[in-house]
């Protein structure tokens, strides 16, 4: 059976050889391991600049014009720093910039926090501890549109378990507050429950980076009788610290661009209490129609990210060389 089958490839890479022709066969056999492999990605690093640097390009020129998308055949004037101008004097899209900032911080530190006191816990390979970490890690496995359905129905305040557990512990009347609907609590709102559903991410990058510490770096500072606290501010936090930057890094940009979950549960209100920045961008393009100042707004945000950004991982370079 095995010879047929050894028959069958070789009479068939024969067939193949035969049907190359002459003049490709030749190049083939003339071209590197490294010409090859340009040949076989070149499909795909092309394939990726059409999707991502076209329609960056495009909205940078947009920007600089009056264009209208739901006026296409007017006439496109090119206007300048404008619409730049207009974003940048808007005060509806600052105050829309402080919210974000205002998810972003408390988001950040939340799942920071948690998910490295999960992984902590998790990583002391206690009896049970794989099943707690899968029962930790299903919000994470969830849809957003899920999950935001599913909280709107826990907020809601007359029938909504999260009041009733609210009541339980504080004695506060169940129907005495609406999380969604109140100025003051709508932003906490979302922020629980981006908490919920991302911490778990937090805590996977947290749990690679404790488990990269070699165990005989603790040993050694166990025969130097240094106690667990100093252990824990000496050895654990320093070499966990890239992981623990890289989980702040990849939540920062995420929530920066925090869009579904906001419109799911407030939809930007009470008022314009909640309206994150990716909430106003949505508005000015696909509500009043301002293409192109839109266009300008988005550069801006896409900036503010990369500057940060790359500000952040020249710091966490510097982190992992230490």
């Amino acid at each position: 059976m095995t010879d047929t089958n050894s028959s069958f490839v070789d009479k068939a890479a024969d067939a193949a050889v035969r049907a190359t022709p002459t003049t490709v066969a030749n190049r083939v056999r003339g071209m590197s391991d490294r010409s090859i492999a340009w040949a076989f990605i070149t499909p795909t690093i092309a394939l990726l600049l059409a999707i991502n640097i076209f329609p960056l390009l495009w909205a940078i020129y947009l920007s600089f014009t009056n264009f209208r998308a739901n006026r296409p055949n007017a006439a496109i004037d090119n206007v300048g720093l404008r619409n730049y101008e207009r974003v940048l004097n808007d005060a509806d899209i600052w105050q829309a910039m402080q919210t974000t900032a205002h998810f972003v911080f408390w988001t950040i530190v939340l799942q920071t926090v948690i998910g490295f006191t999960l992984a902590y816990l998790i990583d002391r390979k206690f009896r049970g501890h794989a099943f707690w970490t899968t029962v930790i890690l299903i919000p994470m496995m969830l849809s957003p549109a899920v999950v935001g359905n599913f909280w709107r129905f826990l907020y809601q305040p007359q029938i909504g378990l999260f009041n009733y557990i609210v009541s339980f512990f504080t004695g506060i009347p169940p129907s005495s507050f609406e999380m969604l609907g109140s100025v003051s609590l709508a932003p906490w709102a979302i922020i629980l429950v981006d908490t919920w559903m991302w911490t778990p991410y937090v805590m996977l990058i947290c749990l690679a980076g404790l488990r990269s510490i070699p165990d005989y770096i603790y040993e050694a500072a166990e025969v130097d009788r240094a106690s667990g606290w100093r252990q824990f501010w000496s050895i654990t936090i320093p070499m966990a610290l890239p992981f623990i930057m890289l989980a702040v890094l990849f939540r920062g940009i995420e929530n920066f661009k925090m869009f579904d979950m906001v419109m799911l549960l407030t939809g930007g209100g009470p008022g314009s209490t909640t309206e994150v920045a990716s909430i106003t961008l949505k508005r000015e393009a696909f509500e009043s129609w301002l293409t192109g100042r839109s266009s300008a707004f988005a550069i801006l945000l896409f900036v503010a990210v990369f500057g940060l950004a790359n500000i952040y991982v020249k710091a966490l370079n510097k982190v992992k060389q230490r």
